[in-house]
């Protein structure tokens, strides 16, 4: 995910990080530093902000992986888990990565959930190889940016191309969609990746973007605008943004009798939404995402039950599956390294090869994506059901 709101204390920031990472030296043991059998994480999320929503759930998923974890430990070693919150800001994002490597000497990260505040952190990890790894964040330029792989730097979800790939490939194959239209927010990086990867893919197969529009984080008011989209009447409708907006444009959509299909990437992902849009008018729409809770798999159906053990029978979302899968796939490369070294824990992490998680089988790429499946959802009177999985 990728929120821009880079702030202008960013820059001043980056320096400061340059400075203390200068002083904290390289990865190493010395990372793990305290009582000697614990392993300190650094978690780096948005537990309050503009999308609260999304690192709260990971940080959930993060925790209940950990309690499992913990249970045998890692060779005589605990998790130990140290969490900033960077508040939906990238500014705060930086500041949050300098405090967790040079304050508290981690061994890894985990964060941050959106693709802007994930690439804030880079250069601090960078400087101090600080493996980070991003549960959510799908830009491609998290782990490679300018012709350069950002070799300390990890995810664990499938990447913005991917998800525009396959809602095209859906809504032509699966919808019969002829035509199409894309509204866009137009300051989001990962809103203008989806969209690039689906009008591709889209007139690839043979279909015709019949309109293209654009809003600005925080609007509330897209009557005008889906007034001419309803004019240039689309076969579907590709929506590639957060909860937030997403939910007023459907209800409003709906209410301006626009009735086709819409289509989202995991940015509507939240319980929010519903309460936002309204269930009936979600009728209809359909989300690319990274699992679902629904589906039948056996590996899935033990998370969910242990989660809804721990939260009070809340059924958990994909980002409660990601954090916690990335809870696992730091474990297994801890124990895979043999340390709690930083420097041997990212070339575990390079070397990551079928490992079995709740969101897919993977296996880390050259560009450290992960390649997997990803889960069609459909909103059926204001429920997630699992309608297909699309395997890459």
């Amino acid at each position: 995910m990728k929120k821009k709101k880079l702030a202008g204390a960013f820059l001043s920031l980056t320096l400061a990080a340059g400075v203390l990472a200068g002083c904290s030296g390289s990865g190493s043991s010395d990372k793990t530093s305290g009582d000697g059998d614990t392993i300190k994480i650094g978690v780096n999320l948005e537990l309050s902000g503009g999308v609260a929503s999304y690192g709260q759930s990971i940080s959930e998923g993060l925790e209940l992986a950990t309690a499992e974890i913990n249970k045998e430990g890692i060779d005589g070693k605990k998790i130990k888990l140290i969490k900033v919150d960077n508040k939906s800001e990238a500014s705060e994002a930086t500041s949050g990565a300098i405090k967790l490597t040079s304050q508290d000497k981690v061994a890894a990260i985990v964060g941050a959930a959106t693709s802007t505040n994930s690439i804030a952190q880079v250069q601090i990890a960078q400087d101090n190889k600080v493996p980070v790894i991003s549960p959510s964040g799908t830009s491609p330029e998290i782990t490679f940016s300018k012709d350069k792989l950002n070799d300390y730097i990890f995810r664990t979800s499938f990447i913005d191309p991917f998800q525009g790939t396959v809602a095209a490939n859906f809504a032509t194959k699966e919808i019969k969609a002829k035509s199409a239209a894309i509204y866009i927010d137009s300051a989001s990086d990962y809103s203008k990746g989806l969209a690039a990867a689906f009008k591709e893919q889209f007139e690839k197969n043979g279909g015709k973007i019949v309109a293209e529009e654009a809003y600005i984080a925080k609007d509330t008011d897209f009557r005008s605008t889906l007034t001419r989209l309803k004019s240039a009447k689309p076969d579907f409708i590709f929506l590639p943004g957060y909860y937030e907006e997403a939910g007023l444009i459907v209800k409003q959509a709906r209410e301006t009798g626009l009735d086709v299909p819409f289509m989202g990437g995991d940015g509507w992902d939240s319980p929010k939404l519903v309460e936002i849009a309204g269930a009936k008018a979600l009728n209809n729409t359909f989300i690319t995402n990274h699992y679902s809770s629904g589906d039948p798999d056996e590996k899935i159906q033990k998370f969910v039950s242990a989660y809804k053990a721990k939260y009070k029978d809340k059924s958990p979302d994909a980002f409660n599956a990601l954090g916690y899968d990335t809870g696992y796939f730091l474990a297994d490369a801890i124990k895979r390294a043999g340390s709690a070294d930083s420097e041997k824990i990212k070339e575990a992490l390079e070397k990551t090869k079928n490992l079995e998680l709740v969101t897919g089988t993977f296996t880390l790429d050259k560009k450290h994506n992960p390649i997997k499946s990803a889960t069609i959802l459909e909103f059926k009177e204001g429920k997630q059901v699992f309608n297909t999985k699309i395997n890459p």
